[in-house]
């Protein structure tokens, strides 16, 4: 392990630009450290001098919290759309949460450790109720809606195990419902814009990858409950209807079973409220783009026991690219039903329609030896009359049981329908370069069916307490594509930087194209974090999968599958926290990964699958009773098995081709991330990755050594800020946000350069129930490719600068 480590640190001393952004982090953190050590209020009867302005009342409680010197407990479901007065002058901590929760028929409780836990108000003098507030509980206190904070202070990403970002030993982001706001994201493309460590890469304009640690990321979860993430089909701008999204880089085998060691997304829904809340929205901006929103939730019978939400949205727009719109529209309803005061159940749907008219099959050509085209960002290469369009429907069924011993036990289970239909145009290139239009009309159809069942809760061992999750869990992936096929004579020679969108007619179709597949993967698990003193904390999962894959594809004359399988993979989690004090701690973890192969040896049997292991280091810390979190890491990602293709002399009779597992790469780095608020009023998220992929041991024995995922950038700075401007300027905040990158480039000869992008934002409100908001991406209209491909593929142009306006209604009800 030393010598991994040795080895580790030596390849991140490569990085230049390493040093600088530690450095830079590593100060925002001391200067962090030394202003919380100057907080004065350490007692409930000490007087402390407050200045907190009028406002939401989570952001109230939230500077209330941070100049008293306490920590505060508080949840969506108590604050939403309740306001407070602020405060003004010496006050006691309780005579402050007096006059702050006047008349909001919430009070405090204080625990044994001095923190204070938000509840209703009792029904009479004599004794504090939860009552309906005890469904808090049910969201795993991970939500993040109305903290009015970019700091998270729950997730369950990496293991199950509900913790602090700083117990969780790995590298975690949390985008959190304010972030979403103030940065106006929309999309799942905007997350992985905006998040520390995560790229975005297209193969179309409606085909959207997100890329980490040198690997695509194959899996998101919804709650907790792993999909697969298709591009083809998937909505991603679904992003109103979620509370949250908690982003973990590395191997999430423990969450998501088979898939690549890249890391996963889960994306954490918004959950009905007992007070009653309305939010409507509306936003218009450039490219004819407009956009309105509803939000309403609240409680449906007297008690609170039956609670429902409702979400809708709706968008049209053209985009900077000619004869190219987005018509997308948003239907989202939960409900919760209290069957007993330990028994909860969810019922919930979805229906997302994105239409994309004029949307491209791939992106701009480049020119055979690689540079690119004098192309204009409004560009195209496809006929106007393309389009893709997607349909999800989906619908889950959630059952909570709770316990008196402080067990719960939990069955989640969801239906996802993806349809796709499309009619596109691309290019590629003859022998003699010559370039051609190829044109298709497919239709896609996947349904994913899973569900899981876990138990989890308290155990006592060798005189402390312990936290255990025992579960299992099954998917189902069924793909019937088709038909589709391409068009009848259409493949005419053309000259890219000379095309006329609108002189090709439609074609005809030949439908001798279809598709059927199957996946099913069923589960094990079991996570148990073991407290081996009060600051020390292991960590330590296992999980058997059972894998099965088959396809048959049907084009033409010919038919040809794939089908393989895995029996009982074992997947290990390990964990390591030690607490150095109450803000400071320092973690170790390792976890794999594995991702089944279609390739046969030799002998026509099965590869084993490609397996991808983390190792990760690194120091973590929550500042103002976690209202600031900060961590620096270092990893080690090794792919092994990959398939190394044999000559085929070695191949056995009736076998065509045949290869080894020998391949291997290693991706080693470095991750440096700070979110929260570093003032009242300041909220930040900043973040530095340098992740360097090559070849260990390739099918060319020339590469080894080479890099790796080449197409994704070495080296990843992203910062976003807000600051609301104090006294009289109070109602108005300011904010933007700044990306740099490295280069570059494709095995096929496409190169671009490092680039930086700057955001704007300005928001003003004039009371609780208004507020206003602008947004400027983009703002020095910097002129790039957000991917780059191929002669023939993807090389798609970024956004060039626009301008969003946004109001917001939100009445007190």
């Amino acid at each position: 392990m030393t010598h991994r480590i040795t080895l580790l640190t030596r390849s991140i001393r490569r990085a230049s630009a390493s040093t600088l952004s530690f450095a830079l982090l590593s100060g925002i953190a001391v200067t962090a450290s030394f202003a919380q050590a100057q907080d004065v209020a350490t007692t409930a009867e000490r007087q402390v001098s407050f200045a907190i302005p009028a406002g939401p009342l989570d952001q109230v409680l939230g500077q209330f919290g941070r100049q008293a010197g306490i920590p505060v407990s508080t949840n969506a479901t108590l604050t939403a759309g309740k306001s407070s007065p602020g405060l003004q002058g010496e006050f006691s901590v309780e005579q402050g949460f007096a006059r702050i929760l006047g008349g909001t028929g919430l009070t405090v409780l204080r625990q044994a450790d001095g923190s204070y836990l938000l509840l209703e108000s009792a029904k009479d003098d004599a004794a504090l109720e939860l009552g309906a507030t005890s469904i808090s509980g049910r969201t795993l206190g991970q939500a993040t809606e109305g903290s009015g904070s970019y700091a998270a202070t729950a997730t369950s990403i990496g293991t199950k195990l509900v913790s602090s970002p700083r117990q969780t030993p790995q590298s975690v982001t949390v985008v959190t419902r304010q972030r979403m706001d103030d940065q106006n994201m929309q999309r799942f493309e905007d997350i992985a814009l905006y998040t520390p460590g995560l790229t975005l890469r297209k193969t179309g304009g409606e085909r959207p990858e997100f890329y980490a640690r040198g690997a695509a990321i194959d899996n998101i979860m919804i709650d907790g409950l792993p999909i697969a993430y298709d591009s083809d089909t998937l909505g991603t701008s679904t992003l109103a209807m979620f509370d949250s999204v908690q982003v973990l880089r590395g191997a999430s085998g423990m969450m998501v079973g088979a898939g690549n060691p890249s890391g996963t997304l889960n994306l954490v829904r918004k959950r009905p409220t007992v007070d009653p809340r309305l939010v409507i929205s509306a936003s218009a901006g450039r490219w004819d783009a407009y956009r309105t929103e509803l939000d309403i939730s609240g409680k449906l019978d007297e008690n609170g026991h039956v609670r429902g939400r409702f979400v809708g949205s709706y968008q049209d727009q053209n985009t900077f690219v000619d004869a190219y719109e987005n018509k997308r529209q948003l239907f989202y309803g939960i409900t919760e039903v209290d069957l007993s005061p330990d028994t909860t159940l969810t019922l919930g749907a979805y229906l997302n329609r994105e239409d994309n008219p004029g949307a491209d099959w791939n992106g701009l050509p480049s020119q055979v030896d690689g540079s690119f085209f004098a192309f204009s960002r409004s560009a195209r290469t496809a006929p106007d009359w393309t389009y893709w369009n997607k349909k999800n429907r989906s619908a889950f069924v959630e059952v909570e049981q709770r316990f008196d011993n402080d067990w719960k036990l939990r069955l989640n289970t969801t239906w996802l329908r993806g349809d796709l239909e499309m009619l596109g145009g691309s290019l590629y290139t003859d022998e003699n370069n010559d370039f051609h239009l190829n044109i298709g009309r497919y239709t896609y159809e996947h349904t994913q069916k899973s569900g899981d069942i876990y138990a989890t809760g308290p155990v006592e061992l060798f005189g402390a307490t312990h936290e255990l999750v025992v579960g299992a869990s099954l998917r189902r992936d069924d793909t019937d594509d088709g038909p589709g096929g391409p068009a009848i004579n259409a493949d005419v020679i053309i000259d890219p930087t000379a095309f006329d969108p609108n002189s090709v007619g439609k074609p005809g179709f030949d439908y001798n194209w279809s598709r059927y597949g199957r996946e099913e993967q069923s589960s094990l698990y079991a996570t148990g974090r073991f407290n081996l003193r009060d600051d020390l904390h292991l960590i330590l999962g296992s999980r058997l999968d059972w894998y099965a894959y088959e396809q048959t594809t049907h084009s033409g004359a010919y038919t040809f599958g794939d089908d393989y399988k895995v029996t009982r993979e074992y997947t290990p989690y390990a964990g390591l926290i030690h607490d150095l004090d109450d803000t400071y701690s320092v973690y170790a973890s390792w976890t794999r990964i594995f991702r089944p192969q279609s390739a046969l040896d030799a002998g026509g049997s099965l590869l084993e699958p490609v397996t991808g292991t983390n190792h990760e280091i690194g120091v973590k810390a929550e500042y103002f009773g976690g209202a600031l979190n900060a961590s620096a890491a270092l990893f080690q990602l090794n792919q092994e098995n990959l398939a190394k293709s044999l000559p085929a002399g070695l191949c056995s009779p009736g076998v065509a081709s045949c290869s080894e597992a020998s391949g291997e790469v290693r991706t080693r780095g470095i991750e440096l991330e700070l979110s929260g608020e570093l003032a009242p009023g300041w909220q930040a998220i900043a973040g530095y990755t340098y992740a360097g992929a090559e070849y260990t041991k390739s099918s060319d024995s020339a590469q080894r050594g080479d890099r790796f995922d080449s197409d994704t950038p070495y080296n990843l700075l992203k910062l976003s800020t807000t600051y609301r401007l104090p006294g009289e300027l109070q109602k108005w905040t300011v904010g933007g946000g700044f990306r740099t990158q490295s280069s570059t480039y494709t095995s096929f000869g496409v190169k671009q350069g490092g680039y930086s992008l700057t955001d704007l934002m300005v928001g003003y409100r004039w009371n609780a129930t208004w507020q206003a908001q602008a947004n400027l991406n983009n703002a020095f209209d910097k002129r790039y490719y957000q991917s780059i491909s191929n002669s023939w593929g993807a090389n798609i142009f970024g956004e060039p600068r626009n301008l969003m306006f946004s109001v917001r209604y939100s009445p007190d009800l």
